[in-house]
């Protein structure tokens, strides 16, 4: 213990005499930030790495936006093994694995559950968009204006990756920059949430669940808690104690970047609120949808199969890696790496009232529920794990039309479904700030008409 606190003073002293911004170094940093610093480190050069093919000096680059102490990490690769291990000053070390059709999470004593997945081979298509990965669609004229946005995005630094749009089911202009590539999965961060609720709809159109019942979990059986409806998790109005806040020591950080479960941290959480009173945006619910999918299917394996069987192939996936955390658990709430043509895939099953290439993934009703407002008293354009454009007295993006909805990511990822236009936008990148979302998605628009 004297060991930590010395080396965690020297910390300190290295990073305020580098220049970095610490706001309020406290004890819970002392305790939690060396850790949390090698987990995401490790977790997110392991798939910037093993996943995406992004170089060492992008990744490293993405990765200290999030925090200027970040820079001071030590980071380890070990090609043989395709592991990525990353320590701050000697504490807190965490190695991250890469399992190819798994992707990365970082290694825990006593938990085996991702390593003992049989992975499935996945074959490639050369079948016309949406059912494979040929493009041949692509209209110049909205070709042109998409290279422009994002040649201005990258003039602006706002790292724009990935751009496409699909009209009328075709994609119809595409374009990419930053060593990012048609091929490239890109991390969607919490548009992972939307894909889960897609998994969790499927479920329910084969009988398999009921939204509208208790999750089941035994943790919750005894207390107030039992009184929450799997409709309230999609919603984020469970009523569980849970703050969206990434500082060291902070729920986010912690489930994240140094659990090994991400389910147990989630089903941990206390009751507050009344369920279906309070929307409470929270990544911890997101991984509760997770442990049900799993749940319901029987195990890791049972889950990853049925996720390959009758999400991934039916969708047409072609570049999707949904990574797990070490206790083999879908990380629902955040690691889902695709390709801009398979985020736009999510958004056309959507704007199809649930199918594609010809099989019907959701009912019709569940696309119309998964885009109602919830019946919060606080915030209500929110569906089931998707966010709406009204809802609330004002639209969230008052250049965009009223019925537009979407998947969004932490570094300003958007699937963003606009039925009025029969259009889909996928917009990929690493926004450190605010992104000129109006401006860019309605000038789509314009070029549309």
């Amino acid at each position: 213990m004297k060991k930590l606190l010395f080396l965690s003073l020297i910390l300190i002293f290295v990073l305020v005499g580098g220049g970095a911004v610490l706001v309020g170094v406290t004890p819970t940093f002392i305790i939690y930030g060396p850790g949390a610093a090698a987990g995401i480190g490790s977790k997110l050069l392991c798939s910037s790495e093993y996943v995406s093919g992004f170089s060492r000096e992008q990744a490293f680059s993405d990765l200290v936006q999030y925090s200027s102490f970040l820079s001071a990490l030590s980071v380890t690769y070990n090609e043989e093994q395709r592991s990525v291990s990353a320590s701050l000053l000697g504490l807190g070390d965490q190695t991250a694995t890469y399992i190819p059709g798994l992707g990365c999470a970082e290694r825990y004593p006593g938990y085996t559950g991702r390593q003992a997945i049989e992975v499935q081979a996945v074959p490639s298509s050369t079948a016309a968009w949406p059912a494979g990965d040929t493009v041949a669609t692509i209209e110049p004229g909205i070709q042109e204006v998409v290279e422009e946005l994002v040649a201005q995005d990258n003039e602006e630094g706002l790292n724009t990756r990935a751009l496409l749009v699909v009209h009328d089911g075709a994609i119809v202009a595409e374009t990419y920059a930053q060593e990012a590539t048609a091929d490239t999965p890109m991390l969607g961060w919490s548009m992972a949430k939307s894909l889960i609720a897609v998994m969790l709809g499927n479920l329910e159109m084969r009988g398999m669940l009921d939204l509208n019942a208790p999750p089941g979990f035994p943790e919750w059986s005894d207390d107030e808690r039992a009184r929450i409806r799997t409709s309230h998790l999609l919603h984020m109005t469970g009523g569980l104690a849970y703050a969206e806040r990434y500082r060291p020591g902070g729920d986010a950080t912690v489930m994240l970047f140094t659990s090994p479960s991400m389910s147990d941290y989630a089903v941990s959480r206390e009751y507050r609120y009344e369920p279906g009173t309070r929307f409470n945006y929270s990544s911890a619910t997101a991984n509760l949808l997770g442990r049900l999918h799993q749940n319901v299917l029987g195990g890791p394996q049972q889950a990853y199969d049925d996720f390959m069987e009758n999400i991934y192939g039916p969708m047409g996936f072609q570049g999707t890696v949904f990574e797990m955390d070490a206790s083999g658990t879908f990380a629902s709430s955040s690691y889902v790496y695709s390709t801009a043509r398979d985020w736009a895939r999510m958004g056309q099953l959507m704007l199809n009232d649930g199918e594609l290439n010809g099989n019907r993934l959701v009912t019709r009703d569940w696309v119309r529920r998964a885009t109602t407002p919830n019946n919060s008293a606080n915030r209500k354009r929110y569906g089931f794990q998707w966010w709406l454009n009204y809802g609330d007295e004002t639209l969230r993006f008052t250049q965009l039309p009223a019925d537009m909805y979407y998947a969004s990511g932490n570094r300003r990822q958007y699937v963003m479904v606009v039925p009025s236009a029969n259009a889909v936008f996928v917009r990929l990148g690493w926004t450190a700030g605010l992104y000129p979302t109006d401006d860019r998605f309605s000038r789509l628009l314009d070029v549309l008409d």
